[in-house]
């Protein structure tokens, strides 16, 4: 897999400190960590983030269940958290009511597929809209920039031909005094 800005490595879903279905892309000891931060998450609902040596752990918690998940990058929040958004709803469709009571990893195997396929589009690139709108403005931006440097430049061509007409007229102009000037000499020329 390329390494993108940010990778989420590891997701939960949890009740209380009981996991109901977990699945990770690596190896490591997180989840002997997360059981540890299971026990330390107060039973009420929110969403929060803790940092651990150089992972980020962010969790939302709602209805006494637990959707958490681990990322490696310790500046991010908004794509975690719509990865967990994700996967609760996900989640909440699937199993509804029975995460309340269901055991231990009975639905890791069933839902563990639906995390990695989740996991894998969040730390794809086109899952941070975001930035993809961002890269677009600026693009728009510089096409712009080159837009208006391309008119100040038209402009100031304008200007050397608007300078230039405005010459030529006064030239035109003193042409055509001395024409007539010219017309009326030959004209009194003659009369005399």
């Amino acid at each position: 897999r390329p390494k993108h800005d940010m990778t989420i490595l590891y997701v939960l879903v949890a009740r209380g400190t009981t996991v109901l279905a977990e699945f990770t892309c690596s190896s490591g000891n997180f989840p002997t960590i997360t059981r540890v931060l299971l026990g330390k998450i107060p039973d009420q609902d929110g969403k929060l983030s803790y940092a651990y040596e150089e992972y980020m752990f962010h969790y939302i918690l709602e209805n006494h269940i637990t959707y958490l998940c681990m990322c490696d990058d310790l500046n991010k929040r908004r794509i975690p958290f719509e990865f967990l958004e994700d996967v609760k709803n996900r989640f909440l469709v699937k199993y509804g009511d029975t995460a309340q009571t269901a055991i231990a990893y009975s639905m890791s195997e069933e839902f563990g597929n639906i995390m990695q396929k989740q996991m894998d589009y969040y730390n794809g690139s086109s899952a941070d809209t975001l930035s993809q709108v961002t890269s677009r403005l600026d693009d728009v931006k510089n096409i712009m920039v080159q837009n208006i440097d391309m008119v100040m430049e038209r402009g100031e061509k304008l200007e050397l031909l608007v300078e230039k007409t405005d010459k030529l007229q006064s030239e035109a102009f003193k042409f055509e005094k001395s024409s007539r000037q010219l017309k009326w000499g030959v004209y009194w020329n003659r009369l005399k």
